[in-house]
């Protein structure tokens, strides 16, 4: 690495999101590696600016037009002093050159555990203890050199910029959807965590376990340039949960922008649904449209990641319920339902729980109340596929329980599905062909509807969805009772199906 350059300097100060675009320009088409520590100096003394300095964040610059009407300039941005980052730039290299002796872990131009530990046990040692690590913001080193505080990313971020000061080119960023941890090692096998008292331990007890923290061993396995599409990924234009700043996420779209368009989000697909999003919030002109951003994502999953991640269906399906293409957003949802019957629950797992819990028990019954009167009355309702698009939704999230050691459904998720499925009438029911067996394959097309049901609890409830009169009571009993025999392992070595044709492959993920 070449450290601080003076071609570097002539960006500074940095006074609008354009000069911080041409810094990310010449670092990342560099003939050297993109300066991990430089660019999350950067970004995060800006996001630390707007977003925990409300001093910044009202004082917006103007410009005049001919009539004399002062507009706001959303690409200005409190000016990033060259001489500010340059002292936290040269204090990250002070901690990590100052306590690791590298001459301790042999001549190999590749890291070893020990040494991977060490890194970790320094960055982690120098952090504030009494702070909570979920908070927004603290994933940069900016807010490590500042405040000492850092997230879960913000630690495994830290570890791999660490050794990269230190000359290992071979220690990279590994993502799972809500976890970070480091690869190591000549063929980038070798594993390690970063945080708490599991550092420097190999990630392989948490892949054991199924959980959907782990990915199932398909994490995101970053490159350099793609380690610098994670800090910006990793962007929170968060002031508070309603209000974002605005050159802050207009910062983070025009830099994910960048790298999309160097290739460098290609097989990362929870930045390409974070682009979707910012696109769907605030479009750019001539640029790729949301619906292909969340398909993109989707697509990079299956063909990278052996469809293990859930995140590019639940991008896909808010997208859609936002624009009240409900059938589509029951697809989405139960392509979610598909990746998330590959795991196992676990208390680690609260985040998505907590995604599925608000599609179940807000989204879905949302969608329910809106067509069920006025101008849509009855035009999901009476459409057999979307019946078996909700049946697939929560046959994923039985099988996501079968096997656990932790309970998922209960009375609060029942009471929902029941009012739900009584809205669809006893001959919309009947035209789905359930079947029962092994079969990854639900397919839905011209005619009835066929679908597999996989889960017990689905299958034990064949009889009473398809019914003439339902039985609610009977539903929401089976629905939330424990399974009653032992579950055999779950199969998890091919891709689960998508709901009709199988897209063609993107060159994304």
């Amino acid at each position: 690495m070449a450290g601080f350059q003076e071609i570097d300097r002539q960006y500074f100060p940095l006074k609008d999101i354009a000069s911080i675009k041409k810094l990310f320009k010449q670092q990342l088409e560099s003939v050297f590696e993109p300066d991990l520590a430089l660019l999350s100096i950067v970004v995060g003394a800006v996001e630390n600016s707007m977003t925990c300095n409300r001093t910044f964040t009202v004082q917006k610059d103007k410009t005049t037009t001919e009539d004399n009407n002062a507009i706001e300039d959303d690409t200005k941005i409190p000016a990033v002093e060259y001489h500010i980052v340059q002292a936290l730039y040269a204090k990250f290299h002070a901690i990590i050159k100052g306590a690791v002796d590298v001459t301790q872990y042999g001549v190999s131009k590749f890291a070893t555990r020990d040494l991977v530990k060490k890194v970790s046990d320094v960055i982690w040692n120098s952090l504030t203890r009494s702070y909570y690590k979920d908070r927004a913001h603290l994933q940069s080193l900016y807010s490590y050199l500042t405040g000492n505080k850092l997230d879960c990313f913000g630690v495994a971020f830290a570890v791999v910029a660490g050794c990269q000061v230190l000359g290992y080119h071979d220690v990279h960023l590994a993502l799972s959807e809500d976890h970070a941890w480091v690869v190591f090692g000549e063929d980038g096998a070798e594993t390690a965590e970063g945080n708490e008292d599991k550092r420097g331990q190999p990630v392989a007890a948490g892949i054991g376990s199924h959980s959907w923290l782990y990915v199932n061993s398909y994490p995101v396995i970053c490159t350099r340039h793609m380690e610098a599409a994670a800090l910006v990924s990793a962007i929170n234009p968060n002031l508070n949960p309603t209000t974002d700043a605005v050159q802050v996420q207009l910062l983070q779209q025009e830099l994910l922008w960048s790298l999309y368009d160097l290739g460098h989000l290609a097989k990362y697909p929870m930045a390409l649904g974070n682009l979707g999003e910012l696109e769907a919030a605030n479009p750019t002109p001539g640029r790729v449209a949301p619906p292909q951003l969340f398909l993109e994502s989707s697509l990079c999953s299956y063909t990278y990641y052996n469809n293990q991640h859930v995140y590019p269906y639940t991008y896909q399906g808010g997208y859609y319920y936002q624009h009240n293409m409900y059938k589509e957003a029951f697809n989405s949802w139960a392509n979610a339902g598909d990746v998330i019957r590959q795991y196992n629950y676990s208390r680690d797992d609260e985040e998505i729980y907590k995604e599925f819990l608000e599609i179940a028990n807000e989204l879905i019954p949302h969608i329910m109340k809106s067509v069920s009167s006025g101008h849509s009355a009855h035009s999901i309702l009476k459409d057999p596929e979307c019946f078996a698009h909700l049946l697939r939704f929560y046959d994923g999230i039985c099988q996501w329980e079968e096997g656990s050691a932790t309970p998922v459904l209960h009375i609060g998720w029942a009471k929902p599905l029941v009012n739900t499925i009584s809205k669809f009438d006893a001959e919309v029911r009947a035209q789905v062909i359930i079947e029962e067996g092994v079969s990854r394959c639900q397919e839905v097309g011209a005619g009835r509807p066929r679908i597999t049901l996989h889960s017990q609890k689905m299958r034990g409830l064949k009889d009473l969805l398809l019914a003439e009169k339902l039985n609610t009571h009977a539903i929401s009993l089976q629905l939330t009772a424990q399974s009653q025999v032992q579950v055999g392992k779950k199969t998890r070595g091919e891709p689960s199906e998508m709901a009709g044709p199988r897209p063609k492959r993107s060159r994304r993920e």
